[in-house]
């Protein structure tokens, strides 16, 4: 066992405040890694506040963490001490299911163990996340992170990054197809950037016309404001995909009028209800299709983290001090902030 050092949510009420807790020790395929920088997610904010139910407290959350291997297992072959590593928001899965043997251990059918706010499949104790100095986590659920990035802008890669980047590849996005990017914050810039980068025509979808000069420095082609109903209708049917990272309950039926005969939207943001519901109509009349995507398994992790490194690609994001993060959760909350946080682990030393 080691100790160790984060910031914990000690209720649905509490603040984030100084904590110490155990690792596990390195087992035999572990890897331990020096946390360098831990995104902040908007998902932390739900869990630390039980929006979703299940929260188990003390919960130190972060699930989109930058390292280096301090220390390794007997069996692992991987890493190597000094390495640069990523851990996102999984850390085990069943691992013989049909989902796990397909690599998308996201969708395991026993259910992934999270990075936080879950339990250790052998020992049942609660997982515990980045907002602390170091981690112990099983070598397949660790990414190679390049040293050409940058590293406090990759953090975010390893879950508003994966998040866009799975729906993307997994419905073939390319050259000579208009991908629209619904909504522009955490997960809106990533999609933008890698719908550009994987050659598709981008056009930024928002409904704040101010957005519209961020959303082209980005590298989308157009910016469409949907409140605007002459632009809506002169986008009509033209779609070859949408990914829609709008985080609450919308109306998605402008939306699907947008697509193309048989083209899709794919929900990655919005976990409630659908407000109003889907209309039968606007999915029957083109054969056109709503589904969703989760994250992303570990191989598409590990490519993903790959071609950021080859296209330079990282995220937007804003450095704090780890005693500012109570701050940065209510900016968060306000969406104020252009496109998300990172804390710069190092100041954990200097935490009281």
């Amino acid at each position: 066992m080691s100790l160790a050092r984060g910031y914990a949510a000690h209720s649905h009420t509490d603040p984030l405040v100084p904590y110490e807790f155990e690792r596990r020790a390195v087992g035999p395929d572990d890897v331990r890694i020096e946390i360098l920088y831990s995104g902040i997610c908007h998902s932390d904010l739900h869990q630390a506040r039980d929006d979703w139910g299940g929260s188990i407290y003390p919960m130190v959350p972060g699930h989109e963490i930058i390292g280096r291997v301090t220390e390794v297992g007997s069996n692992v072959t991987r890493f190597k001490v000094g390495d640069h590593a990523g851990v996102g928001c999984m850390v085990d899965s069943c691992r013989h299911c049909d989902a796990c043997e397909h690599d998308l251990e996201q969708y395991c059918a026993e259910g992934a163990t999270w990075t936080y706010n879950g339990r250790e499949r052998e020992s049942g104790a609660p997982t515990y996340g980045g907002y602390s100095d170091h981690v112990v986590v099983e070598q397949r659920f660790v990414v190679k992170v390049s040293d050409t990035l940058d590293l406090k802008a990759a953090a975010p890669l390893l879950c508003a990054g994966i998040t866009t980047w799975s729906p993307l590849r997994h419905w073939k996005v390319g050259p000579g197809q208009k991908v629209g990017v619904i909504g522009l914050g955490g997960l809106g810039h990533m999609g933008v950037k890698f719908a550009k980068a994987l050659g598709a025509h981008v056009v930024m979808i928002t409904t704040t016309p101010e957005k519209g000069a961020d959303a082209k420095r980005l590298g989308a082609d157009e910016v469409l404001v949907s409140r605007d109903a002459a632009q809506m209708k002169a986008h009509a049917g033209s779609f070859d995909f949408l990914l829609n990272t709008i985080p609450v309950g919308h109306d998605t039926n402008p939306y699907m009028g947008l697509l193309k005969r048989e083209a899709t939207m794919c929900l990655v943001g919005v976990l409630t209800e659908l407000d109003p519901p889907l209309t039968g109509g606007s999915v029957i009349f083109g054969r056109k299709h709503l589904t969703g995507s989760a994250i992303g398994g570990m191989a598409e992790t590990q490519e993903m983290m790959d071609f950021c490194a080859e296209h330079g690609i990282v995220s937007d994001v804003e450095m704090i001090d780890i005693k500012n993060v109570n701050e940065a959760w209510e900016r968060m909350a306000k969406n104020d902030v252009r496109y998300r946080f990172v804390i710069d682990m190092a100041t954990m030393k200097n935490a009281a």
